[in-house]
Order: structure tokens, then C-alpha cells, then sequence
């Protein structure tokens, strides 16, 4: 996907997101994010925006107060509040392009712009799954942006300092240890490669994968998001193992 679809996909899936919410329980809570409320979760999602849009608009060299972020309130906001943020954030990463310099929580990679656009459509999308699944509804997803959000998931889960945030993942390392993740819809699939020093991946399958997961996209990225168990795919090979990943890796 380019920047302008990303940018977007952030309104869109803000829209999707507020109508769903939309009537509901604010007090309903949300199982992905166990200590927080429905009404928590949309003030996350807004105070996200409004934390990037003030990144790129500020051209931001470092990290600012993100309190807000980790603990929201209960206030109760006006539902056109989350489609505000969402649309000033867009406006904001198109004017200052993909390529502005800003500071980035990614210690790899050029601090551009970009990232915001990519992390926070499939930040929105998420959310939306989470508050989608807690109200009982079936969650979907466009292909496009499914297959960004679990080829971004991979790009970050792999990147050497998540061995510094956690050191617990190494135990993940080992001779076989790989997983293909093959979904039943898409033309596309992963390989998770674990069998270096380093978490790898790439694109396609592997010859005798340690264990393959096959379900539609969206309940891949489901999965390896941690929102479903995995025993809602097709399983093949080592369980455990996959088992073990699952519950080392997951973020967001």
C-alpha cells in the first residue's frame, strides 16, 4: 500500500470504528485490552491520532508525554471527536509528505513521516477488531490493508531490539523452528524464520515448516494479534511450539 491509501485507510477505518460503537455500552470491556473500557479504548484511539498529528506537525525529534496513551480516561467525547482526530492526522501526513523527518519509536529505518501513516491505519484497525469481537460482531477487513498490517506485524516483531525489550524471546531460536502462516483466501503467505541468531521472515513457504497455520487473512492476523486463539485454524506440525510463539510475541 502507498502513503496516500494509508493515510486514507486511517479515516476509513475511524468511520468503521465509530459506527460500530456507535450506541453501545461504553462501559463494555474490552478482552484484547482487559483493564480497559469501551469508552477507554475509543479515547486511546483518538488521543493516538492526536499524538502522531502533533509528531509530524511539530516535525518532532523526540518522543513526547504519552501518558495519555497508555492510561486513558473516561471521559465521554462526542463521536465526532474520534473522526476529528483521524481526519487532522491524514491532512497533517499529507502535507508534510512521507518523507518529513520526524522522530520514530522504530530504531531501524529512516524517522519519516510514513511510519505514522502505515502504524496508525493498522493501529485504528485493530481497535476496530477489538471493539468489533467485544460487541459479538464478525470482524472483516480488506485484503489490502489485512496483508499490510501482518507484513508490518512481521517487519517489527523482527527487528533485533525487540531482543532488548524482550530478552525472553530468544528462547524462540532454534534449529526447525519456523512457521508458515498460509492463508485459505489470498494468493499471499509468510514464513516466520527462527532458526538463526536472529528473528527472520520472508514472503512464501519453506520446505517442512516446523508447523503451518492456514485460515482466511483476517483470522491470521487475528491470531498472530493475539485476538483469537489459534486452535480457530487449520493447524499442522508442532502445536506447542506454535503455542510457545504465540504467547512470546504478540503486541499491539
Amino acid at each position: 500500500m502507498d502513503f496516500e491509501r494509508r493515510a486514507a485507510g486511517i479515516v476509513a477505518q475511524t468511520e468503521l470504528l465509530r459506527a460500530t460503537a456507535n450506541g453501545a455500552d461504553l462501559a463494555t470491556r474490552i478482552a484484547a485490552c482487559p483493564d480497559w473500557s469501551l469508552g477507554q479504548l475509543l479515547n486511546h484511539v483518538g488521543a493516538g491520532h492526536r499524538y502522531a498529528e502533533g509528531i509530524v506537525r511539530d516535525r518532532a525529534s523526540e518522543a513526547p508525554a504519552d501518558d495519555y496513551l497508555r492510561y486513558p480516561g473516561h471521559e465521554i467525547r462526542p463521536s465526532s471527536w474520534l473522526t476529528d482526530g483521524a481526519e487532522a492526522l491524514a491532512a497533517t501526513l499529507r502535507q508534510a509528505g512521507p518523507d518529513a523527518e520526524v522522530w520514530t519509536p522504530v530504531p531501524a529505518g529512516a524517522p519519516r513521516a510514513a511510519f505514522y501513516a502505515r502504524r496508525f491505519l493498522h493501529e485504528t484497525a485493530m481497535h476496530r477488531a477489538d471493539v468489533t469481537l467485544a460487541l459479538g460482531q464478525s470482524f472483516e477487513l480488506d485484503g489490502d490493508v489485512a496483508h499490510d498490517t501482518l507484513d508490518e506485524w512481521l517487519e517489527l516483531g523482527s527487528l533485533p531490539v525487540m531482543f532488548d525489550y524482550f530478552p525472553e524471546r530468544r528462547t524462540l531460536q532454534g534449529p526447525g523452528h519456523t512457521v508458515h502462516l498460509a492463508p485459505t483466501d489470498h494468493a499471499a503467505s509468510w514464513t516466520v524464520d527462527l532458526t538463526g541468531d536472529l528473528p527472520a521472515w520472508h514472503p512464501g513457504a519453506v520446505e517442512d515448516p516446523a508447523v503451518t497455520v492456514e485460515a482466511p487473512l483476517t483470522d491470521l492476523l487475528l491470531i498472530v494479534y493475539g485476538r483469537v486463539p489459534a486452535t480457530t485454524a487449520k493447524l499442522t506440525g508442532d502445536t506447542a511450539f506454535l503455542d510457545t510463539w504465540l504467547s512470546l510475541v504478540s503486541f499491539g
